[in-house]
């Protein structure tokens, strides 16, 4: 619930390539707080994170990410419920908003470090995040 999954434009010529990933209309869109790129390499887990207060926009536009969102939201229709996605270029170059009060992970599928784009609305606050080990057994996934 409340998760939402955008594909984002690709202008593509000879020269290279425009990504397109957040603008302002965007119905995901409320105000911006920071943009930041985070590097992963193959094989690695970023895993379990949730934050209290932000919504993350993420987008990968070099290499290929798998991403699980966890909903353990007390009332939500999705409530103990995972949802799995890959995302990367060419093929499936989309912007997945995570709103806060979900758990979340990724891994680097490609053979080559993959960049994962976020366009956070809030800045960065260690004491919004709330992290746990991706073995967690709270949360119905194996890395």
């Amino acid at each position: 619930e409340g998760v939402v999954v955008t594909q984002l434009s690709q202008i593509v010529d000879e020269r290279g390539a425009v990504l397109h990933h957040m603008r302002n209309d965007a119905p995901e869109f409320t105000t911006f707080g920071e943009c930041y790129f985070s590097e992963m390499v193959p094989g690695a887990v970023k895993a379990w994170k949730r934050h209290r207060e932000q919504t993350q926009n993420l987008a990968v536009p070099v290499g290929r990410v798998r991403f699980v969102v966890f909903d353990d939201r007390a009332g939500s229709t999705t409530q103990d419920e995972l949802l799995v996605i890959e995302l990367g270029r060419p093929d499936d170059y989309y912007r997945l908003c995570i709103p806060k009060g979900l758990w979340y992970g990724f891994t680097c599928l490609s053979k080559i470090p993959a960049v994962v784009a976020n366009c956070a609305d809030r800045l960065h606050d260690p004491d919004d995040a709330e992290l746990i080990r991706e073995d967690d057994s709270s949360i119905p996934y194996c890395w």
